[in-house]
């Protein structure tokens, strides 16, 4: 087995999502002064690779306390959607049929990893709305390698309420997908700060 890092690094002036927290990791202590070495974080908690709570979009979802360490281990299946293009809709016939039992988190590679810091990153694309109802029918978590699972700048996010609404959580910006199994199942470890919010900062792990 080997394991795949999926994560994006959190860095001073990293891309965020319109709107969201400037990332800044800056020396509070340095070695030369003070003899030892502390930084100072300060982020969003939808910085970098991370996940999506139901708190986030839901008036009454739940906050990451409410998934165990087991919840954030999944058997995961990649998509392969790297056809449909910029601002292009991922529709449900995209689903792979015959899933093997036990899949629990679909993970979307659109290709758009390659356009992360670019002035093309926000026109990813996006899961359709049934898109993401069939997979909060089927109790799928979603991951995805763009800055949402619905289009960036948009006053709706029907995705995000599909699979939150669902108790499920959504994973975003992840890299390095090219290293996943097209066509066999992975386990993929999610594991945010420990923190009680809508949402935190993850390192996303494959093993294939």
């Amino acid at each position: 087995m080997t394991l795949v890092d999926l994560t994006r690094r959190v860095e001073s002036g990293m891309p965020t999502y319109p709107g969201d927290p400037r990332v800044s990791v800056e020396p509070h202590a340095e070695f030369a002064a003070d003899g030892y070495r502390v930084s100072r974080l300060e982020l969003g908690s939808h910085t970098g690779t991370h996940v999506d709570a139901p708190a986030h979009t839901e008036p009454d979802g739940e906050t990451l306390d409410a998934f165990s360490v087991e919840d954030l281990r999944v058997t995961a299946r990649l998509v392969d959607c790297r056809d449909v293009g910029a601002n292009g809709l991922v529709g449900a016939d995209a689903l792979p049929s015959g899933l093997d039992s036990g899949v629990e988190c679909l993970v979307f590679w659109t290709g758009w990893e390659d356009e992360w810091g670019t002035d093309r990153m926000a026109d990813h694309p996006a899961l359709a709305p049934e898109t993401g109802r069939a997979c909060a029918e089927r109790d799928f978590a979603v991951a995805i390698d763009a800055l949402s699972p619905d289009p960036t700048g948009g006053d709706e996010v029907p995705v995000h309420h599909a699979v939150l609404g669902a108790g499920r959580f959504i994973v975003e910006n992840l890299c390095g997908l090219a290293a996943l199994p097209a066509d066999r199942p992975f386990e993929l470890f999610v594991m945010p700060l420990r923190v009680d919010a809508d949402g935190a900062p993850a390192r996303v792990v494959a093993e294939v």
